[in-house]
């Protein structure tokens, strides 16, 4: 069963390096990954086309929706998982910590103050609402896509748990 690594990973200074080993990691688990680095486009245009065929080839998609730049998944991965849902992929994800939006927002701006209880509005320093469902990321993420706390290999674990049928 082909799938996909979705993430941040390729931007990584050990970026060939992950690759490796995240390959071997999925053929131990009985996949055949497919990563933004299989092709050779160096042009925004073309690594967008590119990265598109890889997802229309996976029956499965899996994203790092570790925060990036700031408290959140990078919004590549984010299109990619929406991309791939669109398409009837299954989707999951993983994330190193398991906590809420919330959580992760309050960390990322340092506070320290207590979190409020899920379904209690809470807003950021700039004001702004911070979703409050207790999930680990956006619900546009979190609803269609299973979130595993842990890395790739955690994923991939509760993906063999879960059998896929080909699709």
């Amino acid at each position: 069963m082909k799938i996909y690594l979705a993430g941040p990973d390729v931007f990584r200074p050990d970026a060939a390096e992950w690759a490796e080993s995240a390959r071997a990691l999925c053929r131990h688990h009985g996949f055949e990954p497919l990563l933004p680095l299989d092709h050779a486009e160096t042009t925004a245009a073309g690594i967008f086309q590119a990265n598109l065929e890889l997802i229309r080839k996976a029956q499965i998609v899996v994203a790092n929706l570790d925060p990036f730049r700031g408290p959140e998944p990078d919004p590549g991965t984010a299109f990619e998982l929406g991309y791939a849902h669109a398409l009837g992929k299954k989707v999951c994800g993983y994330v190193s910590r398991l906590e809420s939006s919330v959580q992760r927002v309050a960390r990322a701006e340092g506070r320290e103050e207590p979190l409020p209880d899920i379904g209690v509005a809470t807003h950021d320093r700039n004001g702004l609402a911070i979703e409050n469902f207790g999930l680990p990321c956006n619900l546009m993420l979190a609803v269609p896509a299973p979130i595993v706390e842990g890395g790739l290999e955690a994923c991939l674990q509760s993906l063999r748990q879960r059998p896929v049928a080909p699709g």
